[in-house]
């Protein structure tokens, strides 16, 4: 019965996003997010060639393509993505699922299926933004890691790299997980194949290339304790459109300058990061679930800027990690801490609020990591019920 249910589940997902999609007129559809950003964008011309983007060329590029197959039909395009974000987030679903399988029983892994369904099917954020795709390599990259398949990991590693960078934390489990060579594999293909793309690109638009690359680098702290002392009280976005077709404007300073930077705070990161997997040992798949959940913490601990969207790689890693109330209490807290930021507080032009959004964030990850931290050391002890 619980088997049944399980392999139901991502169906359910499907039909209930789709009736709630198509219950929404066009602007409920692009609601808050940056479906009408995406759209634009990709009328543009071609990423790293005509313009320089902030993102990885994965996304930017699908955009594109999306943009010119709906002929510039704006409503066309904004449902055409929509449509692969809600079955890109299936295909995440089918991931968490196979990865719980390996972790629990089938009883055991039943609500915390239920729990993250539920979650995602009204989050609008898995529509407004692209992070479902890095999502889906990280889950990808991390479920063939744990099975084996070291070249496979590797390759949907760098397809998440490629999207967004994030899926190389997966890096130091793997280090920590695998014998010498499998990991050595698995490093040169997920920072080998995003090397050799970017080398392309930089060989045929050098100059916008390398500003698409420096365009997070030179931007300043948003939505972090960082940003709180830098008092930069603005969300992540870049200017206006159209400076992206001047490679200069990518390497302007946006908000004040960092007090502490970036390079100086990464120092004591870098020290407890290299001290837990030094300390961790990854017994099994829970542990190492748990390890990059653990990473993951650690990286927005010190990571200048946050986005709300980011709760997509944590909600994951949470619910399958964690003992299951604390798990479900946790994710439903950071979803509610975000949506509070965005959009009904920062979209209304209620700045003040990251005041209370970021320290109580701040501490939820904090605690998330101590979380984390009792299953690296103890997977076998933490309760499951």
């Amino acid at each position: 019965m619980n088997n049944k249910l399980l392999k139901s589940l991502p169906l359910f997902f499907l039909v209930s996003r789709f009736i709630l999609l198509l219950s929404l007129p066009i602007e409920g559809l692009r609601g808050y997010g940056d479906v009408l950003h995406f759209y634009r964008l990709a009328g543009m011309g071609w990423p790293f060639l005509n313009h320089w983007s902030e993102y990885p060329p994965l996304f930017p590029i699908l955009s594109t393509l999306l943009y010119y197959l709906t002929g510039d039909r704006q409503h066309a395009f904004d449902y055409l993505l929509v449509i692969l974000l809600t079955l890109i987030q299936t295909g995440n679903i089918l991931l968490f699922i196979r990865l719980g399988q390996r972790i629990y029983v089938e009883k055991e892994l039943l609500l915390r299926a239920i729990g993250y369904i539920f979650i995602l099917i009204g989050l609008a954020f898995s529509w407004w933004y692209f992070d479902p795709i890095a999502e889906f390599f990280m889950l990808l990259g991390l479920l063939w890691l744990l099975e084996g398949s070291t070249v496979r990991s590797g390759v949907a590693i760098a397809l998440g790299v490629l999207t967004k960078f994030f899926p190389a934390l997966i890096l130091p489990v793997a280090w920590k997980r695998l014998p010498i060579q499998k990991t050595l594999v698995i490093t040169v293909l997920a920072l080998g194949i995003p090397a050799i793309v970017y080398a392309g690109l930089y060989m045929v638009s050098p100059q916008i290339t390398r500003a698409s690359l420096g365009s997070q680098i030179n931007k300043s702290s948003w939505e972090t304790i960082w940003a709180l002392v830098d008092g930069n009280l603005q969300t992540g976005n870049f200017g206006p459109l159209n400076e992206r077709f001047d490679p200069v404007t990518a390497f302007q300073p946006r908000g004040n300058q960092a007090r502490l930077p970036a390079w100086l705070t990464l120092i004591p990161f870098a020290a407890l990061g290299g001290w837990v997997w030094w300390r961790a040992r990854l017994t099994n798949d829970h542990a190492a679930v748990a390890f990059l959940g653990l990473t993951w913490c650690l990286f927005l601990l010190w990571s200048p800027g946050w986005s709300p969207q980011w709760v997509f790689y944590l909600l994951p890693l949470i619910l399958l990690a964690l003992p299951e109330r604390p798990a479900l209490l946790m994710a439903a807290l950071l979803v509610l801490i975000n949506l509070l930021e965005w959009p009904v507080l920062l979209s209304r032009g209620y700045d003040w609020g990251l005041w209370l959004t970021i320290p109580l964030r701040t501490v939820l990850i904090i605690l998330l990591g101590v979380e984390f931290w009792r299953v690296v050391r103890k997977p076998e002890e933490i309760s499951h019920a």
